[in-house]
């Protein structure tokens, strides 16, 4: 082999691994765009994430502070409907315990009337 085909031979491996560096090249440029999508999704999820965070951050508040002591108000006025309820009952069960007594005088009365 004369030292023209040896420097051919290598000029052919250099080539071929410069195509070879070139398409690696080539994939790692792809593979970088495609980390630099990935990081600007992971970026708007984080910010998504954050804006989901402060909104049950704001809903947790608003139940604490305005839902929970409006549930408690309603409980407590139902509570005192409840017992004003209990009192009317009591009173209308006094009452309609009073108007039998006054039906039997009545009643009575009416008998005596009667034979008179």
């Amino acid at each position: 082999m004369t030292d023209s085909e040896k420097l051919n031979l290598i000029l052919e491996k250099v080539n071929t691994l410069d195509e070879k560096v070139n398409l690696l090249d080539e994939k790692v440029n792809t593979l970088d765009k495609k980390v630099n999508t990935l990081d600007e999704k992971v970026n708007n999820i984080d910010c998504d994430l954050k804006e989901v965070k402060q909104k049950a951050t704001k809903t947790e508040l608003i139940v604490e502070n305005e839902i929970r002591v409006n549930i408690q108000r309603v409980a407590e006025g139902h509570l005192d409907l409840s017992r004003k309820l209990n009192e009317c009952i009591k009173l209308s069960s006094d009452i309609k315990d009073k108007q039998e007594i006054q039906d039997i005088y009545i009643n009575m009365h009416d008998s005596k009337l009667k034979v008179l």
